[in-house]
């Protein structure tokens, strides 16, 4: 049996005390549930490999230890091979392909989830509840904005679950937004 959201809502607490992080983890978990709920797929499944496949990056940030260490962490705890396979996934460094749906999902969501944030909290409102995707897509071509992310893996995050891009643009704002609150980005409005 797979452990439940409460068990892995402790365990990234204990692993990452970084507020930014954290939120991270949250805003991946409710573009990948919607996702699922959208798809008819498992959304508790899917939604516990979203919040916990960065668990571990505070304490081992570097590509020799992350996502592994946690992978071993996971495994000591009885969670499942299509968890731990999905969050090595992830990591284009890790060598393990993706291949499931959830797989996919998850790499198209976790960039696009963070740059998503990043562009509500530059809006004067500071929320997502107003952002559009032509915006989003507007600051993808401003290579100074958000400029760790790599705007090609963006792309091909939302070719691989078989959307354009403005579309999963606008699936992972609205799904967000039903998250606004905890991820703070409600801003003023």
């Amino acid at each position: 049996m797979t452990p439940g959201r409460a068990e892995a809502w402790a365990l990234v607490c204990e692993y990452t005390q970084g507020e930014g992080l954290r939120r991270h983890m949250l805003a991946v978990e409710a573009a990948v549930r919607g996702y699922a709920r959208l798809w008819g797929e498992d959304e508790e499944g899917w939604g516990l490999v979203a919040l916990l496949h960065d668990f571990d990056y505070e304490r081992w940030p570097d590509p020799a230890n992350h996502p592994y260490r946690g992978v071993e962490i996971l495994l000591g705890r009885g969670y499942p091979e299509w968890v731990t396979r999905a969050i090595l996934s992830h990591a284009d460094y890790s060598g393990v392909p993706r291949e499931s749906r959830l797989e996919h999902t998850l790499y198209a969501c976790d960039e696009m989830s963070g740059f998503v944030m990043a562009a509500a909290l530059v809006r004067p409102s500071k929320s997502v509840l107003d952002l559009e995707a032509a915006s989003v897509i507007k600051r993808m071509k401003d290579k100074a904005f958000a400029r760790a992310v790599n705007r090609e893996d963006l792309r091909n995050g939302a070719a691989k679950i078989g959307l354009p891009l403005e579309e999963h643009i606008g699936h992972v704002i609205a799904f967000l937004r039903g998250q606004a609150g905890p991820l703070g980005l409600q801003g003023n409005l």
